[in-house]
């Protein structure tokens, strides 16, 4: 499975798959939180941040994203994997790729993600991200480079 930065041919397809692996986990399409996906390369690319996707069969099975948020800081975030992927090490190399891509350019990482979701908690740990604070059931995250 390759991982490609974004681009505006695969638009549909990486919209359809973060909303399909979010129904999946039992969250529904939410205007003020996923308006992002409607424009990738303007709300990521062309901001300052970067998409990655991955491939298999020309169909998106993964992502992940880094968001500028001012000159020094980003947030890493829109990590999914296909569910038929998970466990072969896509995850991990999702996000060292939007990792390296944020240590290159900013010099404050933040992410989150939900308090259930133990495995990415502890990849994050391992990555020397440390917690900042929980509240209601998601866990917030920040690193310095």
């Amino acid at each position: 499975m390759k991982i490609l930065l974004f681009s505006a041919v695969h638009s549909s397809g990486t919209k359809s798959f973060v909303l399909g692996v979010l129904a999946d986990e039992g969250f529904a399409y939410d205007p003020l939180k996923d308006f992002d996906l409607d424009d990738i390369g303007g709300n990521y690319l062309r901001a300052g941040g970067a998409f990655f996707i991955s491939l298999h069969d020309g169909k998106v099975v993964g992502t992940s994203a880094v968001r500028c948020l001012d000159s020094d800081s980003c947030e890493i975030k829109r990590l999914y994997v296909k569910n038929e992927c998970r466990g072969k090490g896509l995850g991990l190399a999702l996000f060292r790729k939007a990792l390296d891509f944020a240590e290159r350019n900013y010099s404050s990482i933040q992410l989150k993600t939900d308090s259930s979701l133990e495995k990415a908690i502890s990849m994050y740990l391992r990555h020397d991200f440390i917690v900042i604070k929980e509240e209601n059931g998601t866990v917030y995250f920040e690193r310095s480079v």
